[in-house]
């Protein structure tokens, strides 16, 4: 596969000469051009061939460029979930893939999950606030070990946070995707099993990515099947849960929560969801971490030496028709 130079360009959310292994530029047909959503283009956006995405800049940016593309061929992501970008995709024309970045944050996630799990099942808020007012709240806390967990959404990062559960001596882990399957670890579950599977959770953790099917996945019914003393922890993304619902239940004080994503998201000065009771909250650094841009230069270079060999595309998630 090569391009003209003057009509085939990649946008980068990361300068060009910031990531080994790249196609060279000219010689593979491939210009590149820095843009991580500031208010001016580099280069006609009907120029552009293949997009990356600015990580973290929200979707009016991330769609922005996307109606001028009329040459895109690729839509990369530098994030496990693609809603972000999915209200512009019906701007595009034909054969575009949208590819997002599997492998990049499923360490990073993972590990702030096992964090907020372990810190609000042993108090470490309340400590932190004892530490402050020179308090000494000593007593007894509730332990990871001999918990069953219940992890919505079991792809890749699910996966991933089973590996870092695996030490931690849990009484069960239970599994739920969109659809059953069957995995070396155990059996996968169906969405329609949540109602018989929630009430056995004492921990509930949300990976699924954003889609019409999940939002307020976690409604009033989802939080009311939790038993008694269950913590809800949601990784995924905020509109997974009905915001409204879960402050009805966490002010009751029947469940807690741990949340690194909301609804709304930034959470604004004032709402009630910053000193709800039994909720920790986190603000969305679920893949922002040092792991984070390594990961993604390779990613991106892995990507576009394929694009530029005419090979197949790596996470591929949906192809425009």
């Amino acid at each position: 596969m090569r391009f003209e130079d003057t009509t085939a360009d990649v946008w980068l959310p990361i300068p060009a000469d910031e990531i080994e292994g790249l196609p060279a530029p000219g010689g593979s047909g491939l210009n590149y051009r820095f843009w991580d959503g500031g208010p001016d283009f580099p280069a006609d956006p009907a120029r552009c061939v293949f997009y990356v995405v600015p990580y973290m800049k929200g979707s009016e940016i991330a769609v922005r460029p996307l109606a001028g593309m009329t040459s895109l061929r690729v839509v990369q992501t530098l994030s496990a979930g693609i809603d972000h970008v999915t209200p512009g995709i019906g701007s595009l024309r034909p054969g575009v893939a949208l590819c997002n970045a599997k492998g990049v944050h499923e360490a990073s996630t993972a590990e702030l999950t096992l964090a907020l799990i372990l810190a609000s099942l042993r108090g470490i808020p309340g400590f932190v606030r004892g530490q402050d007012a020179e308090e000494w709240r000593a007593g007894f806390y509730p332990a990871l070990a001999d918990k069953s967990v219940l992890i919505v959404g079991y792809g890749s990062i699910g996966a991933a946070i089973e590996d870092r559960l695996a030490p931690f001596e849990c009484a069960r882990v239970a599994r739920v995707a969109r659809s059953a399957r069957a995995t070396e670890r155990g059996p996968v579950h169906a969405l329609t099993d949540l109602p018989t599977l929630l009430p056995e959770a004492d921990v509930v953790v949300l990976s699924t990515p954003l889609t019409p099917a999940t939002t307020h996945l976690a409604d009033a019914g989802f939080l009311g099947r939790m038993k008694d003393g269950a913590l809800l922890v949601n990784v995924a993304r905020g509109p997974v849960v009905d915001t409204n619902a879960l402050l009805k239940e966490v002010e009751s004080g029947r469940i807690t929560a741990a949340l690194d994503v909301t609804d709304p998201e930034p959470l604004p000065a004032g709402h009630p969801l910053w000193h709800a009771p039994g909720v920790l909250i986190s603000p969305h650094v679920g893949g922002s971490t040092s792991a984070f841009m390594p990961r993604a230069k390779r990613l991106v270079a892995g990507q576009l030496r394929r694009f530029a060999a005419g090979g197949e595309l790596a996470n591929v998630l949906l192809t425009t028709g």
